[in-house]
């Protein structure tokens, strides 16, 4: 199926905008890891953030019952009109995909998968983790380096603002590396799929409508990261520094303590602490 591709883009005169961070799948075997990863279901509603000419859009929509396809490159459009010419259950959303709440869809999305816009991937994940809790699971194509970081652990050098809100969230289910050579064009790094599902129930760290608020305070937290948590949140206006030393204390880590050390649980109590 994935040879798609290739006949889509010959078919229709396309060239890939690597700037709008397009690399379209050409590996059939692909198509059946993300199946495998993603757990879909004849009921699942999914969220695919960036359509490209819809050879995954198609593969989806024949295993779930509805697409949720979202392009912002109109010169596409051809393309995928002929991809979902049998099909009546996508909705193709022309729009930015870091501007557009998928709460706000109908019928609500279950699931995002996608093989994100290497250049906006972070974003468009920690949107819809705010914004969407109705995604229950997640699987996305991203860039190597990036997936690694998702579920960074605290300490590691790759453990951020993202990686926190995404462990407070979500848990991590599955990767796969994936080769650079299964996509036209060939980026310059290799890619990974990164599975995830909420957190629900007394697996929760933190409730869903506090999700938002709490994303922007780690923002603030890992602002700068060689200067402790108590000044970051004192600069960014979050909380004075005393304030800040007092949450540390209830959760047994000094004064001096600096953002990548907190565990997620230890970030949740210093907010809960702060609010």
């Amino acid at each position: 199926m994935a040879q798609l591709t290739l006949d889509q883009l010959r078919r229709f005169g396309l060239t890939p905008d690597t700037n709008l961070g397009q690399h379209f799948l050409t590996d059939d075997n692909v198509l059946r890891v993300i199946e495998r990863m993603a757990a879909l279901t004849p009921d699942d509603v999914c969220y695919e953030p960036g359509i490209g000419v819809g050879v995954l859009t198609d593969f989806l929509a024949r295993r779930v019952r509805h697409v949720h396809g979202v392009e912002m490159d109109r010169r596409l459009e051809p393309a995928i009109d002929a991809m979902r010419a049998d099909l009546d259950n996508v909705t193709v959303h022309w729009a930015d995909a870091t501007k557009l709440d998928p709460a706000t869809l109908d019928p609500e999305p279950t699931s995002m998968v996608s093989n994100l816009p290497y250049h906006v991937a972070a974003p468009i994940v920690a949107e819809a983790l705010q914004h969407a809790p109705g995604l229950r699971r997640y699987c996305v194509m991203v860039q190597k380096e990036v997936g690694e970081r998702f579920f960074a652990p605290e300490g590691s050098k790759g453990y951020n603002a993202l990686s926190a809100l995404l462990r407070t969230t979500c848990t991590r289910t599955s990767t796969h590396k994936v080769s650079r050579q299964v996509f036209a064009p060939p980026p310059n790094v290799d890619s990974m799929l990164v599975a995830f599902d909420r957190r629900t129930g007394e697996d929760e760290l933190i409730a869903a409508e506090h999700v938002p608020a709490y994303s922007a305070f780690l923002k603030v937290a890992f602002q700068h990261r060689r200067k402790t948590l108590a000044n970051n949140l004192q600069t960014g206006g979050v909380a004075l520094r005393e304030a800040t030393v007092a949450a540390l204390a209830a959760v047994d880590l000094p004064p001096a303590a600096r953002p990548e050390q907190l565990s997620p649980e230890r970030f949740v109590r210093v907010f809960e602490e702060l609010r």
